[in-house]
């Protein structure tokens, strides 16, 4: 087994030190996975998705449920509370807890089998559930239960807070699915849970043990509080609160511990593995996307949809919507979109009859026409018509959380409530009320099919008035519900933030069975103590209200530039701020999609996520002395694996730039250790390569002698098996200042070329290419060749080498190109750098600005031309009738996008393209060349990309915009791939 060893805080009790250390001891000793107990672990873990903050003493990574068991016994034995989790994405805090977290995703992620003739899947704890739905898609199967968060969210997870999702109104809840589990109890006894009949739960409960003591004394709880439990639940069915006595009670002939284990969020039992249903998967879905002039006749429109039969009813107000349209990932949307909706209403209908579903579609549009319902209906019938609604439809929590300033933030407090729909538009309209009383302001999105509504009001809890302010709104809405015969929490579960009213939810009867159901499980309280039952105030342990001030930290990077806030003209606190962005919803552990966190993926590890890393910078920067905390070994331990993709900056709704944190904090490390050799090597990439250039082909024989590579290995770190960059004599700026003048004639104004520090010495034709296409289009191009962006001195963390160059070569393009004229480049990690980064160094400087205002992607200018007339490429070229496989760059795709790109292949004549989803190649510039980030980068490359190429006949042309990843598929497929403007130079060039 593995430990991670650290020092604790100074201020932590000598008792509390020593029962950590006694407790890590025999962690070790008894369990097969891995136990870190130090200061870092325990700060990532001390947060979900919610508002509140617990930090464990130790987090435990099982392998298997035998290690589970001797987690829970160790924890028992030392009087220690026991915190399952999954994804830690619940909303209510769930899943933070003062003992032994159990990591349950890292390791126990396997889909046992997947019986398809049943319909049914056993599955550990840790699985996700996209992976599950994978898995079953063959088969024509999935999960029914379908959670926004389905690509991180763990069937764990959803077992312990009874989750729903968007297509509850036809598929339920977690608890209608689930068959058997298998757990552990708090006496460290591992059962099986099943359904089962009266002769075999008076078997069972003949057993001498904790497990013979549920089936003998559960039905007697039953059975004294029958009537309590008839009365005391609330009448909606959309129930994730409480314990489930209703089910034992409503079925005299079978026990089904199972499903009543289901929602009590891992107070009665860790669950280590399930048998759970499939439901058939619909092969077509067409949705319906009403827009209103209002969210009150959003909600008006549902009774109609409701009628029609549909999978799902999903109401989105602008506050959502305009915030998709500021994230590059969502902004398609504003394309499809009638006006200017206040709201919109999502209904899907899913089935196998494309003409019944088409029916059903029709039939709601006649319906909204005839009862004045919207101003007009958008019909979304095929997959792509589809993708850019569902993709912003599921990001409805991150895009509200985008809109956070500072600690304000939208705060999961009475986000779970639901109603019968009947009652949703008066209900809506007292729950506004009530906002509007307190001053506050809300999203409004969520699934109106269930009458639930994901209402998430703006607060600071900084604020000591804001945190009264929040329990009264609490009060009031925990009331209002109960009106109309609702629930407080309808899929969120209770946790921290609404456990605390469950007495008055329940009333005093069926709230003390409740607790003789806990006592019974958890006589001694182990299994995560504090929630459903005998829980703090819902004001207790907010994550906000107990960091400590920002100590004063002057950084050498604007973080005010990358949304983090105002900070004070020392820099205290902006950095951390931009760090404390991240409110843990998760979206960095997806797998199978999207590009962020490539390292996650790699590794399945907490702190190789962007979250993990935001958070232990949080912790360093919370510290006394913040300089000398960004020096810890730890720290850039947990920061070493981030690849600086900057898919974050566009994927995280939050927009946490985890690549500017980590150049920043690189830089204090060299401050206080010194900077390596190998970081003094790639930062001066530019004059290294225009060296291997001036020498080449003798520069290029090193990197074929194996004695040259074990030695470069061992001296600076340079991985053997990695092939070096082979330098061409002939470089771009070489070629350019020989050759002939052009005899083209200019019709578009000056444009300047970037001759990037990479592919000017290694890569010419691309530069040649696009340089002659430029002019063929009518520009004059004068070519930047003498100045490095400092790209690779900022990826290094050499923050003062970038800020100079940065300036050098801002002033220079500011005095020798003409006002307003654009800079192209071909290389957009270097051409990125001069919109992005060079801001955030030098946020002040006119010439940066300007500079910055002029950047455009040279695929931009080409594509204006081919419309324009001005090169037409021939229909005749070798690449009509192929295929061409484009994989973008991520700083592309995080900064701009790749729309320009693919627009200019679908330009090429009689080609067809289809642009990857594949996340980062994993080169990520020198990340791939150095040694010990070898195996992380390939596994990368490994995970979609490589497999993606390898799977295309060799006919097809594969295209990458990025050197690195250039040079990546090469190593992993042996497939060239093409710069988009050597494609289009080979379409346009004559005979």
């Amino acid at each position: 087994m593995t430990i991670t060893r650290g020092e604790r805080p100074a201020h932590e009790s000598a008792e509390n030190q020593e029962l950590a250390r006694t407790l890590q001891r025999d962690l070790a000793r008894d369990l097969d996975g891995e136990v870190q107990f130090d200061d870092y672990t325990r700060q990532l873990f001390a947060r979900d998705a919610s508002m509140y903050a617990i930090t464990p003493l130790g987090v435990v990574f099982p392998r298997n449920a035998d290690d589970v068991a001797a987690a829970v016994a160790a924890a028992a034995a030392h009087q220690v509370s026991v915190v399952p989790r999954g994804a830690g994405t619940s909303l209510a805090g769930q899943t933070v807890g003062p003992g032994l977290v159990l990591d349950l995703s890292r390791y126990m992620n396997n889909i046992v089998e997947l019986d398809a003739g049943s319909g049914t899947a056993l599955v550990e704890a840790g699985v996700v559930q996209d992976q599950l739905n994978r898995a079953a898609s063959p088969w024509g199967l999935m999960f029914g239960p379908d959670t926004s968060t389905s690509n991180r969210a763990t069937i764990g997870g959803m077992i312990g807070n009874n989750s729903a999702g968007s297509g509850s109104v036809r598929h339920g809840m977690t608890i209608d699915h689930v068959r058997e589990l298998d757990v552990v109890l708090s006496d460290a006894s591992r059962v099986r849970l099943d359904r089962v009949d009266e002769a075999t739960r008076a078997h069972r409960a003949t057993r001498p043990t904790l497990e013979g003591a549920l089936y003998r004394e559960l039905p007697e709880i039953v059975r004294a509080n029958y009537a309590a439990i008839a009365d005391g639940f609330p009448a909606h069915w959309r129930r994730a609160c409480g314990y489930r006595l209703d089910r034992l009670a409503r079925e005299d002939t079978v026990f089904d511990l199972a499903k009543f284990v289901v929602g009590s969020e891992g107070t009665l039992a860790v669950a280590t593995s399930a048998l759970v249903d499939l439901v058939p998967k619909p092969s077509r879905t067409v949705i319906a996307v009403g827009h209103f002039t209002s969210v009150a006749g959003a909600i008006d429109a549902t009774q109609d949809a409701l009628a029609c039969d549909p999978a799902a009813v999903e109401l989105m107000d602008r506050t959502i919507l305009d915030l998709s349209r500021r994230k590059i990932e969502y902004a398609s949307l504003g394309d499809l979109l009638n006006g200017d909706p206040e709201a919109l209403l999502f209904v899907s209908f899913s089935g196998d009859d494309e003409a019944e579903l088409l029916g059903q579609l029709k039939r709601l549009t006649g319906m909204w026409s005839r009862n004045g319902h919207g101003y007009h209906t958008l019909r979304a019938v095929t997959p792509a018509q589809q993708a850019s609604l569902l993709k912003v439809r599921k990001a409805g929590l991150g895009l509200l959380m985008a809109a956070s300033e500072g600690t304000r933030r939208p705060l999961a407090f009475v986000e779970d409530t639901a109603v019968d729909p009947i009652h949703l538009t008066e209900y809506t309209r007292r729950f506004k009320e009530v906002l509007d009383r307190h001053e506050m302001t809300a999203g409004f999105y969520g699934h109106c099919s269930v009458g639930c509504l994901h209402i998430r009001p703006y607060l600071d809890l900084t604020d000591p008035a804001d945190v009264v302010k929040m329990r009264s709104v609490a009060v009031e809405i925990k009331d209002l519900v109960a009106e109309y015969g609702g629930v407080n929490s309808s899929e969120h579960g209770d946790g921290l933030a609404r456990s605390e009213f469950n007495r008055e939810i329940f009333g005093d009867a069926l709230y003390d069975a409740m607790r003789q159901v806990k006592r019974l499980f958890d006589p001694d309280n182990v299994l995560n103590p504090g929630k459903i039952v005998d829980a703090p105030s819902m004001t207790d342990n907010l994550r906000d209200a107990a960091l400590p001030p920002a100590e004063p930290l002057r950084t050498r990077l604007s973080f005010e530039v990358i949304g983090a806030g105002a900070g004070s003209a020392d820099g205290t606190g902006a950095m951390r701020a931009a760090a404390d962005r991240c409110m843990n919803i998760g979206l960095c552990r997806k797998s199978g999609s999207g590009t962020m966190c490539p390292s996650y993926m790699a590794t399945r590890k907490e702190e190789d996520s962007t979250r993990g890393r935001a958070a232990a910078l949080v912790k360093a920067l919370s510290e006394p002395d913040p300089r000398a905390a960004l020096g810890d070994e730890r720290l850039h331990e947990v920061l070493d694996l981030c690849l600086m993709c900057k898919a974050c900056k566009s994927e995280c709704p939050l927009g946490v730039d985890m690549a500017t944190l980590k150049s920043e904090a690189l830089s204090h490390h060299h401050d206080i250790h010194g900077v390596p050799l190998r970081s003094r090597l790639f930062g001066s990439i530019r004059f290294l390569n225009r060296l291997g250039s001036a020498t080449a082909p003798l520069s290029n024989l090193p990197g074929r002698i194996p004695l040259v590579r074990r030695l470069m290995d061992r001296t600076v770190g340079i991985a053997p098996a990695r092939p070096l960059p082979v330098f061409v004599r002939q470089n771009l700026t070489r070629w350019f200042r020989r050759r002939k003048n052009t005899t083209h004639p200019i019709t578009q104004g000056t444009v300047t070329y970037l001759a990037d520090s990479f592919t000017t010495f290694t890569e010419p034709d691309i530069g040649r290419a696009a340089v002659q296409l430029l002019e063929r289009a009518g520009w004059d191009v004068r070519l930047e060749s003498g100045v490095c962006c400092g790209r690779s001195s900022l990826s290094k963390g050499l923050v003062d080498d970038a800020k100079n160059k940065a300036r050098h070569l801002a002033d220079t393009l500011s005095k020798a190109t003409e006002a307003g004229s654009p800079v192209v480049g071909c290389e957009p990690s270097c051409l990125m750098t001069l919109r992005d980064e060079h801001l955030s160094l030098l946020p002040d400087d006119p010439a940066v600005k300007d500079i910055a205002g002029r950047v455009r992607q040279v695929e931009e200018l080409l594509v204006e031309a081919i419309d324009d007339g001005r090169l037409r490429p021939r229909e005749d070229s070798w690449l009509a009738g192929r295929t061409l496989v484009y994989h973008g760059h991520c700083h592309q795709k995080a900064e701009v996008g790749t729309a320009a790109t693919v627009a200019l292949l679908n330009r090429i004549p009689g080609v067809s393209v289809v642009e990857l989803d594949a996340g980062c190649c994993g080169m990520a510039g020198s990340f791939g060349f150095e040694s010990e980030h070898y195996d992380v980068s390939m596994t990368v490359g490994e995970d979609r990309l490589f497999p993606a190429i390898t799977a295309e006949p060799a006919e097809t042309v594969v295209v990458a915009t990025g050197v690195s990843c250039r040079q990546q598929i090469f190593h992993g497929t042996a497939r060239d791939a093409w710069h988009p403007v050597q494609l289009l130079w080979e379409a346009v060039a004559s005979e």
